[in-house]
C-alpha cells in the first residue's frame, strides 16, 4: 500500500479530537513551501547602526518575506511569490535596486534583473534599463511574453511599452546617500587614477562596498515549484553598459525542481566567472549535496581565496533554506511552513 494511502486510511480513522492535528502533519510533510529573499551582503556593521536604522530595514525585509509567504501560503505559485517579495524591496530606498539603485560614473541609473521557473528552465532577463520601475517585473514578461532570455538597453524598453508597461524617468531612483557614495567613488578612482595612470586599477582598489549590493529571492511552492529572481541597481561608478551577475542565469540567479533555486548578491564579476549560482545547484543535483554543504563549499571555499565577496540564498525541494556569505553582514529573511519568519543582518545572527 502506497504511503499515501496508508495516511489517507489512518487519518479517516482517527479520534474526532485529534484530527486535525494529524492532518495538519501530514499536510506539512506533503507540502512543504518555503521561501528566502536577501536585500545585499558587504561590509554591513552592526557599530554603524542606530537602533533606528536597524528597526527600519529589519522591519522592510520582514515586510518582504512576508509578502511572498503570504503567495505561498494561499497555494500561489513560487514565481509569483518572488516577484511579490522583490517588488518590495525595489521600492525601498535602503537597498541597491530600483528606488535605491546605486548611481553610475556619469550620474545616471542601469538596472538589471532576472528571473528563473524552476519547473522547466524558463527564464528572462533585462540589463541596463534605465526608465522601468520594477526591473523584476520587467524580466518576469521577458520571460513568459518573448522568445528571449535576456533584453538589454532600449531593445528592452521598447519591449517593455509593447507590453503595457509606463516608461518613468530616470531621476526617480535619486536618492541622496547614493550620490554621496558616488561621489566618494568618484574621488577615489581619481586619486588612484593619478597614481597609476590605469582605470583597471583604480576600479580594483576600490572598497568591496562599491562593487556590490543586490536584492532577490527563491521559493518552493506547495506543488513542489521552485523558483529565483533578483535584481540590482549594479555597482556604484559603473561604466560602459557594466552588467554584473544579477541579470546572468547561472550566475546570480538559477532554479531548477531537482536540485534547488539560487539568488546570489555579491561582486559579480567573480559570481559570473564562476557561474555561481549553477554551480551550487549542481553540486546538489550531481554530487547528493545538501544546500547547506553547496552552498558553503562554493561560497567559503571556492570564492573567498580568490577574492570573491558576498553571499546566496538557497532553497531545495524539501523546503530546506540556507543563507551563506562571507562578508560581515548580509541583509537576510525566510520563512516557511515548518519555520518562523527568521530576518538577519550580521554575521552573526
Amino acid at each position: 500500500m502506497k504511503k499515501t494511502v496508508l495516511l489517507s486510511v489512518l487519518a479517516s480513522s482517527c479520534l474526532a479530537s485529534s484530527c486535525l492535528a494529524f492532518s495538519t502533519h501530514v499536510f506539512s510533510e506533503q507540502a512543504p513551501f518555503a521561501i528566502a529573499i536577501h536585500g545585499g551582503a558587504g561590509t554591513i556593521e552592526k557599530a554603524k547602526f542606530t537602533p533606528e536604522k536597524e528597526k527600519a530595514y529589519r522591519a522592510k525585509l520582514a515586510e518582504a518575506v512576508e509578502a511572498g509567504y503570504s503567495v505561498l501560503e494561499k497555494g500561489g505559485e513560487s514565481l509569483d511569490a518572488i516577484t511579490t517579495a522583490i517588488k518590495v524591496l525595489e521600492q525601498s530606498p535602503y537597498f541597491n535596486a530600483g528606488r535605491g539603485a546605486v548611481y553610475t560614473y556619469d550620474g545616471s541609473h542601469e538596472l538589471d534583473a532576472s528571473i528563473m521557473d524552476g519547473r522547466n528552465r524558463q527564464a528572462g532577463a533585462v540589463a541596463g534599463v534605465k526608465h522601468i520601475e520594477s526591473p523584476i517585473q520587467l524580466a518576469r514578461l521577458v520571460m513568459d511574453n518573448s522568445v528571449h532570455v535576456m533584453l538589454s538597453g532600449q531593445g528592452a524598453e521598447e519591449f517593455a511599452k509593447e507590453q503595457g508597461v509606463a516608461l518613468i524617468e530616470n531621476n526617480i531612483f535619486d536618492t541622496k546617500h547614493r550620490y554621496e557614495a558616488l561621489l566618494k567613488a568618484k574621488q577615489k578612482l581619481e586619486k588612484e587614477k593619478a597614481t597609476s595612470k590605469n582605470y583597471q586599477a583604480a576600479h580594483k582598489a576600490l572598497p568591496t562596498n562599491y562593487k556590490m549590493g543586490t536584492v532577490g529571492a527563491v521559493a518552493l511552492d506547495k506543488n513542489g515549484n521552485l523558483a529565483a529572481g533578483t535584481s540590482t541597481g549594479g555597482m556604484t561608478a559603473k561604466r560602459f553598459g557594466r552588467i554584473g551577475d544579477a541579470p546572468v542565469i547561472g550566475a546570480g540567479t538559477f532554479a531548477e525542481n531537482e536540485s534547488c533555486a539560487v539568488s546570489a548578491t555579491g561582486h559579480g564579476e567573480y559570481f559570473i566567472r564562476y557561474s555561481v549560482a549553477s554551480d551550487i545547484c549542481a553540486r546538489v543535483k550531481y554530487q547528493n549535496k545538501t544546500i547547506e554543504q553547496a552552498g558553503d563549499e562554493v561560497i567559503n571555499h571556492v570564492l573567498a581565496p580568490i577574492g570573491g565577496t558576498g553571499g546566496v540564498i538557497i532553497v531545495d525541494a524539501k523546503g530546506h533554506i540556507s543563507m551563506p556569505f562571507n562578508t560581515s553582514g548580509m541583509y537576510r529573511a525566510s520563512k516557511s511552513n515548518t519555520q518562523a519568519t527568521f530576518v538577519g543582518i550580521f554575521k552573526e545572527q
